[in-house]
């Protein structure tokens, strides 16, 4: 019998920081972000680590909440998303073979047609590697870089991602496999009988189509997304292949993953078709308390004022109104996103932290749990976690990039493998069917005889 094997993706910016929002200022940091060979070796360097995927978070902005000014971001480097990921994807898929690729993309902003089209372009040029994290965007400059006064509400924005889902699926769909038939000597390109229009009509949105990109190797990218309110989960249950989540303990993980297992199939899919991924961050050191100093250090990178900038643009409240000795639990909430201070709330609330302090700790990890210890210690808390039930694997952020992703895949992931938790391999041609391969325990026998 095979064990169940724990999914990994990688967390990543187009810019100085990904989670930790000291990882610029550290020494082992190389802040090659703007250079194509950073990007390439950060996809070899996983894809060397058997991990099922990388992906892009990103921002359609510079946030400016706190002090109502982008100064503090911008000065002090947080949250930037200093380069289009589309093309950088591209280029990470032409050094690589396996590793699944994401990008995020905003259904409030962009069109169906055009996100159709650019990721089934770079589905079928990476043979079947694509992710979209769906994200519904949740703030007003964001919207005022699109030429929007403000975000639509959470309900409508969720409405209008459910429609752009569909649009998106049946434009992938407008081409049958086996459409394109490529025949010199008879000179029949394609067959049309295999090409059909969309005629997709919505309230906030209509194609017709067809698509002129052909079906991929995997028929459409595979769907992440990470909504913590209540129509964001009911979104993930629909249509997330992967869910990407901020969770502060096992038990918080556990509870998530149920209730969206149960969620997931009470809309009429199989659980084991979408892995849920809670974010660590996880620090090596070669002893214990060389591992405790690497994680003293970096946090002691975070400069609190920045926390403070990253926690306005999460809750869309400038923080820079209210004392710093406040409790977090007494903010209150004008706007922006509901399920990112639900996040805030449930890793504050038990320990009764001033807006200062949780401030300081959101830049950190943005509340994500750092996994510290040696290579052995660290296997060992992934492995509670995964055997738990607690979830089906992780996103993993860098404290110090590119040297996180070589730290760990050079002295974790032999460990995880070892024990039967990790595949050595890749075993499917696309990002879905290795997604699928280790969802659940399996016979290997039975299935070689299969």
């Amino acid at each position: 019998m095979q064990k169940r094997q724990m999914r990994l993706v990688a967390f990543l910016k187009a810019g100085p920081t990904c989670h930790h929002h000291g990882m610029w200022r550290h020494p082992e940091t190389d802040n090659g972000f703007l250079e194509p060979d950073w990007y390439e070796h950060i996809a070899r360097v996983l894809e060397k680590g058997c991990f099922d995927g990388l992906f892009f978070a990103d921002v359609l902005g510079i946030y400016d909440y706190y002090n109502r000014s982008f100064a503090t971001m911008v000065g002090k480097g947080g949250a930037l998303s200093l380069l289009d990921p589309l093309p950088i994807l591209a280029m990470m898929a032409r050094v690589t073979r396996h590793i699944g690729l994401g990008a995020t993309l905003s259904t409030t902003f962009h069109n169906p047609y055009q996100i159709a089209r650019t990721l089934g372009t770079l589905d079928i040029l990476s043979k079947g590697r694509m992710a979209w994290n769906v994200v519904t965007s949740a703030s007003n400059l964001e919207a005022r870089n699109f030429g929007f006064e403000a975000i639509p509400g959470r309900e409508e924005r969720y409405g209008r991602a459910d429609e752009v889902l569909e649009a998106c699926m049946a434009l992938w769909q407008s081409w049958d496999e086996g459409a394109l038939v490529i025949d010199k000597e008879t000179g029949r390109f394609a067959d049309p009988a295999k090409l059909h229009y969309a005629d997709y009509r919505g309230e906030w949105v209509r194609t017709r189509g067809p698509l002129t990109v052909p079906r991929s190797p995997q028929g459409h990218p595979v769907i992440m997304q990470a909504g913590s309110s209540g129509p964001g989960k009911a979104f993930a249950a629909r249509w997330a292949e992967m869910i990407f989540t901020l969770q502060h303990t096992a038990q918080d993980m556990r509870r998530f993953r149920s209730e969206m297992r149960a969620a997931i199939e009470a809309a009429g899919r199989d659980p084991d078709h979408c892995a849920v991924l809670p974010s660590v961050d996880p620090i090596i050191g070669e002893t214990v308390s060389i591992a405790r100093e690497k994680q003293d250090f970096v946090n002691s990178l975070v400069d609190p004022e920045l926390g403070m900038a990253l926690m306005s643009s999460h809750i869309g409240t400038d923080l820079s109104r209210f004392p710093i000795d406040q409790p977090v639990v007494d903010l209150p909430l004008e706007e922006g996103s509901r399920g990112s201070f639900e996040v805030i709330l449930q890793g504050t609330r038990a320990e009764g932290l001033t807006l200062g302090e949780a401030a300081k700790r959101f830049a950190t990890s943005e509340l994500a749990p750092q996994i510290v210890g040696t290579p052995v210690q660290v296997a060992d808390q992934l492995e509670a976690m995964f055997t738990s039930e607690a979830c089906d694997g992780f996103i993993l952020t860098p404290t110090v990039s590119p040297g996180t992703w070589e730290q760990f895949s050079r002295a974790v992931v032999p460990i995880l493998q070892k024990r039967g938790l990790m595949r050595s391999s890749y075993e499917g041609a696309t990002l879905r069917e290795n997604l699928r391969a280790g969802a659940k325990p399996r016979d290997t026998a039975q299935g070689r005889a299969a």
